[in-house]
């Protein structure tokens, strides 16, 4: 069992609402978590994919009533809209009679649908929190480089081999386009999405230009559009918004995109092992989306994540904007001798960030110059989750 991040903040938000939705990619390790912390609290767990289970929900209020001093634990919740406006009578009868947290657990894997659903229904009873792959500070100590190549999806990265969790990968992006997506939204040709889908790959990391996709796919815009919109509701893809402040600068508009769990951007891309990788175009590119990726995973809540690009040339690759209006400025290199450019310096003057780091793959920290420091992903990872907890 490997612990996560996420636990304390779970059993923390289940003590505070009667209702709680985790978030997360199918495989992710949802379900794991849900039943070690339902385990703690004697929890009924259900499972609306399960025809049996089901069956039990055919008069909801009766079987729920029958279980009102316990957590439920509903997986695959989105299977079920139906099921909301019954839960929030429960929860209401709960309150009045003094539970007032701990009723709900449920578990979805596409953010929009049951944002949408349960935001209808159970506004000012529901908390949200988002389960992600395994990052870095979950899998100490494993290496660094085995959870870049096969991704943070438990399954690919515990394989027993590079061949076996590549095969894990692909078995998980054929059933994602022939069941899963399908199921959240109008009928996509699962050939036409996958070329999307590998296109974002070698597009990794790059400045979202919708309309090129739609002319590559031969589909207009607005489809396009709707692809991308798809990958990122299934918290499979990330858009990194642009940096917008008050400056006197021209900024770049677009966002960044790219597939969040870098083992399935190398599966697209055929990329079956590290040695593979580090011969190939999309390195650098997947090294900084990994490193976003989990820098982010670390991060408090709270903190809003951008990238910094203007027209003169000023860049950072991470801009991180806490409540306080503090901003931390992250520079990411795949060099274990790591240089700053005139962009990044040129930026932080625009910006005039607190806290201004390097990150890049080796073990040591360091200064590479005056008020910026150099420090492995795991070394600020850390940082920004006692930040978290703090």
């Amino acid at each position: 069992m490997i612990d996560r991040l996420l636990s304390p903040r779970l059993l923390e938000a289940l003590g505070d609402s009667p209702a709680v939705a985790l978030l997360g990619p199918r495989q992710s390790g949802k379900t794991t978590l849900a039943l070690e912390v339902g385990a703690k609290q004697g929890a009924l767990y259900l499972d609306l994919e399960s025809e049996a289970d089901r069956a039990k929900l055919a008069m909801p209020e009766l079987y729920l009533a029958d279980h009102a001093d316990r957590l439920v634990i509903l997986d695959e919740v989105h299977r079920a809209p139906g099921l909301f406006p019954v839960l929030r009578g429960i929860i209401d009868r709960g309150r009045r009679a003094g539970r007032v947290a701990g009723q709900f657990l449920l578990l979805g894997s596409a953010s929009l649908e049951l944002l949408k659903q349960s935001g209808e229904t159970l506004a000012g009873r529901i908390a949200y929190l988002e389960l992600g792959p395994l990052n870095a500070l979950e899998t100490q100590p494993r290496p660094l480089d085995e959870l870049w190549v096969r991704g943070g999806f438990p399954g690919s990265l515990l394989a027993r081999s590079d061949a076996r969790s590549l095969r894990w990968r692909q078995d998980f992006i054929r059933t994602y386009l022939e069941r899963d997506i399908p199921q959240f939204g109008p009928r996509i040709a699962a050939e036409t999405l996958r070329r999307f889908w590998t296109m974002l790959a070698h597009h990794q990391g790059g400045l979202l230009n919708t309309a090129q996709f739609a002319r590559n796919l031969g589909v207009d815009a607005k489809t396009a559009a709707s692809y991308l919109d798809l990958l990122v509701d299934l918290l499979l893809v990330r858009r990194l918004p642009p940096w917008h402040g008050n400056l006197n600068k021209r900024l770049v508009k677009s966002p960044k995109v790219f597939i969040r769990d870098s083992g399935l951007a190398h599966a697209l891309l055929g990329i079956p092992d590290r040695e593979t990788l580090l011969s190939h175009p999309v390195l650098g590119q997947s090294w900084e989306c990994f490193v976003i990726e989990n820098l982010l995973a670390a991060a408090p809540a709270q903190v809003e994540a951008h990238f910094y690009r203007s027209s003169a040339g000023a860049e950072i690759d991470l801009l991180l904007s806490w409540p306080s209006g503090i901003l931390w400025a992250i520079e990411i290199k795949r060099s274990l001798a790591p240089k700053l450019e005139r962009g990044f310096h040129a930026a932080c003057a625009d910006l005039q960030p607190k806290r201004r780091f390097v990150v890049y793959p080796g073990t040591d920290r360091f200064s590479v110059a005056e008020g910026v420091e150099a420090l492995p992903l795991r070394g600020l990872a850390e940082r920004l989750g006692e930040a978290s907890r703090g």
